[in-house]
């Protein structure tokens, strides 16, 4: 059975963990999966973006936008557990080294494992994507936690808040800096004398103020069950209620507007459709705003799956890297056994920079798309349950990194 509300397990390094938080990351994760498997499998993943009210079906739009939840939820919640391992006794610099060497371990992971995972060719393009924005803002975290846990989270919002005023500066616009503004804030490609080397989604100024504003905000972790409740629904409300007069006014908070479509679904759609790379304000109320309202219902989830959500949550980064290969391996095995073009499932990322052509007309129905996401999360269950139960009960220094 789940543990009961509120409660904490101890793993095998004698860390206290929060099991709710463990759960709603392993929720988070699975849904990652899904996107990921989208991408690797649906017809149309390489034709429109899925978000587009013009082109994109109901059930396609709902599969792509519940996916926003992932990363600003992961960047929260590394933030409030950098707090929690504060707050257990960790002195500022045993925090801020383990930070700093887990974050740099992160961005070397995210350039050579999960690049190859992406392309299985060699050399590859590098695809910078959440791990590298998680492992250079607990990088900067790092630096952050000499100051007062206050300081930290008016960091963490003043970023969130304010980072949309930078929209108007371009990556083209400021020559030799141009890749600098690409990794702070403006997402695109790298190039190096011309040619692409690496396409980075994930600019890492906004999303270092989703992790510092966790790291803030995890003192209300500790707090008693009611009073964490009250503070976490109020916020994740006030979000939303942003998110909505900010959508409808139009004015700042996102550098996309909306306008009324032909019909009521197709408005519905170009309302909820805001930007994600990098994360606008209203991007970031409109996900952790309803994450945040929905914790306290996390904490009193119970049965088989709040279990198998938790033994994901677990070891979050192990899924994740087994997950891009299984789901790459898969992607391919389903072409050849469909006797489709499996070409360009190799450097996969390069092609579609260069050659996007070579990649059209290739893949699966979304059907195919869901049963794939069910059987790769089925078959990485007992592997992650079998290393969740190797962290519970070794105490080895290095599995803290896994």
């Amino acid at each position: 059975m789940a543990s009961p509300r509120g409660s904490t397990a101890v793993d095998g390094a004698g860390r206290q963990r929060i099991q709710s938080i463990d759960i709603l990351r392993g929720v988070v994760i699975a849904l990652m999966v899904l996107d990921h498997v989208r991408d690797f499998l649906h017809i149309s993943a390489y034709d429109f973006d899925a978000l587009d009210p013009q082109r994109t079906t109901a059930l396609l739009y709902a599969t792509r936008w519940v996916t926003h939840f992932c990363a600003p939820t992961f960047l929260f919640l590394a933030g409030v557990s950098a707090w929690l391992q504060r707050a257990r006794g960790k002195s500022r610099r045993e925090l801020s080294l383990f930070l700093l060497q887990r974050g740099l371990w992160l961005v070397v992971l995210e350039v050579t494992v999960l690049g190859f995972g992406w392309s299985f060719s060699l050399p590859f393009m590098l695809f910078l994507q959440v791990i590298w924005a998680i492992g250079w803002s607990m990088a900067a975290l790092a630096g952050l936690v000499w100051l007062s846990r206050r300081g930290v989270l008016a960091i963490g919002a003043a970023i969130i808040v304010g980072h949309n005023l930078l929209d108007p500066i371009a990556s083209a616009q400021l020559g030799s800096f141009a890749d600098l503004w690409t990794v702070v804030h403006a997402p695109g490609l790298l190039l190096f004398r011309g040619v692409p080397y690496a396409l980075d989604l994930y600019s890492l100024l906004p999303w270092f103020g989703v992790m510092a504003f966790g790291y803030g905000l995890g003192q209300w972790f500790q707090a008693a069950p009611a009073t964490r409740d009250g503070l976490l629904v109020s916020l994740g409300l006030a979000m939303i209620g942003a998110f909505l007069v900010l959508r409808f006014i139009n004015a700042y908070g996102d550098p996309q507007p909306w306008a009324p479509q032909e019909d009521l679904r197709k408005s519905v759609m170009a309302f909820l459709n805001v930007q994600k790379y990098p994360p606008s304000l209203m991007f970031i109320c409109a996900t952790l705003g309803p994450v945040l309202t929905l914790m306290p219902l996390i904490e009193r989830w119970r049965g088989t799956w709040a279990r198998v959500f938790l033994t994901f949550g677990s070891v979050p980064l192990f899924f994740y890297v087994i997950h891009v290969y299984v789901a790459h391996a898969l992607s391919i095995g389903l072409r050849v056994a469909t006797h489709q073009s499996f070409a360009g499932q190799f450097d996969e990322l390069r092609t579609l920079v260069l050659h996007p052509k070579a990649l059209q007309g290739s893949g699966f129905s979304l059907p195919v798309v869901y049963v794939a996401w069910i059987a790769i999360l089925a078959v990485l269950y007992p592997l992650c349950r079998w290393f969740a139960g190797v962290k519970e009960r070794r105490r080895s220094w290095w599995l803290s990194y896994l």
